[in-house]
């Protein structure tokens, strides 16, 4: 079993930046894709970002592109999200989220990951 913590969540205005970090433990996330998702009140959750195993292919949301990276330490076990430039619409609770994979696909879909965090709120005030 993996466990997944997140943390860095906010409160930020429009345009400011906030870095979210997703902990893991219980397995070495070198084996693992892991993703970002968010879910807004009375929306669906969504995908935001992945990395592949190693951290050398990332994959965003349209809607995140040019503002937001995503990245990983597997030495540190540990997951990030830079968020810059940050909107209203940005607000939602954000989730880590991961499950065993090497290969060179890119998981988009909630159902794709075995693993989430509890989440962590961002809410960006206009």
């Amino acid at each position: 079993q993996m466990q997944l913590v997140e943390s860095g969540g906010g409160l930020v205005q429009a345009g400011g930046s906030l870095r979210l970090s997703c902990a893991a433990s219980g397995r070495p996330i070198g084996n693992y894709a892991m993703a970002w998702f968010r879910q807004a009140p009375g929306k669906e959750r969504e995908f935001v970002a992945t990395i592949n195993w190693s951290g050398g292919s990332t994959y965003y949301a349209d809607s995140v592109k040019g503002r937001f990276t995503i990245s990983r330490d597997n030495v540190k076990n540990t997951m990030y999200l830079q968020m810059n430039s940050l909107k209203p619409e940005d607000t939602a609770v954000y989730y880590c989220a991961g499950t065993y994979y090497r290969g060179t696909a890119y998981y988009r879909g909630v159902s794709e990951y075995a693993y989430w965090g509890q989440g962590t709120q961002v809410t960006v005030s206009s």
